[in-house]
């Protein structure tokens, strides 16, 4: 277990028909983010993506975080994040992985942990903030597609799972379920000083600390892909649209799918689709 005495998270069956998405707000804060590129040692694990498979070849799963904690064995752990959050179930199941480590778990947040990503950093028995970074907080968020049965049914999960949730926050900040809740219900961004503040991080780190340290840049095609997903979200286009554009766009597919066109990033094409959004 980690040194402090954190709630479980909850332990839900994914309805068959819920697909995750990430809040647009937290996708364009994080957009611009920059973030080191490589680990600073390899007892550090870097959650530099968005929670869950991404739909494009990328993300954080719990189970690439349970092989790094394999690897690092009954060694500290720090966790370097930086993520719009994403998948709620995967961000429990990596909460959950992180509380069950045996050693301590410092948790740096180096841009923004929203979402699922803000509750993994819960685990942490130590949780730095870098000085202009956020933490952001919500209520379940996620598409169930079906009739009324269908939503009654996920309501009534959503509704446990906000409970849950409230839990883990209230007995790292010390505040009550009432008053998590309400952060809950606002989709709260906090500053690093209102993270602090709020019991929900222990310190901002300084600027020699490694959690400080975000000076790498983005890879422009990975940046230009970041701005347009945000930008397609605000308008409030479906993550499945928005997958499917980018996958157009970039060339990509997944395994299963038709090679209908050359692979292969274009640039000039994601410039243009960005220039158009934001016209």
């Amino acid at each position: 277990m980690s040194l402090r005495d954190l709630p479980a998270g909850p332990d839900f069956q994914r309805p068959a028909t819920y697909q995750f998405d990430t809040p647009s707000d937290a996708l364009a804060k994080w957009a611009d983010m920059p973030s080191p590129t490589t680990a600073s040692d390899n007892t550090t694990i870097m959650m530099l993506d968005i929670i869950g498979d991404d739909g494009i070849g990328g993300g954080v799963s719990a189970k690439r975080i349970a092989a790094a904690l394999r690897a690092i064995g009954n060694r500290d752990v720090t966790v370097q994040i930086n993520s719009p959050g994403g998948d709620m179930f995967e961000g429990i199941a990596i909460y959950n992985l992180l509380r069950a480590h045996p050693a301590e778990v410092s948790i740096e947040v180096l841009g923004i942990a929203a979402s699922a990503a803000s509750i993994i950093a819960m685990a942490g028995d130590h949780i730095r903030m870098a000085p202009s970074s956020f933490l952001m907080l919500h209520n379940a968020w996620g598409v169930v597609i079906g009739n009324r049965h269908d939503m009654a049914e996920a309501a009534t999960l959503f509704e446990r799972f906000d409970g849950a949730l409230a839990d883990i926050y209230a007995a790292r900040s010390g505040k009550t379920r009432a008053e998590i809740a309400a952060l809950l219900d606002a989709e709260t961004f906090l500053t690093a000083q209102e993270a602090v503040a709020a019991g929900l991080a222990d310190i901002i780190a300084g600027e020699t600390d490694a959690a400080s340290d975000v000076s790498a840049q983005v890879r422009p095609d990975i940046l230009a892909k970041r701005r347009i997903d945000a930008a397609l979200a605000q308008q409030g286009i479906p993550r499945s649209e928005r997958r499917m554009m980018l996958k157009q766009i970039t060339g990509t597919r997944n395994a299963a799918e038709p090679a209908t066109h050359d692979a292969g990033f274009d640039p000039a094409a994601l410039r243009q689709l960005l220039d158009t959004l934001q016209a």
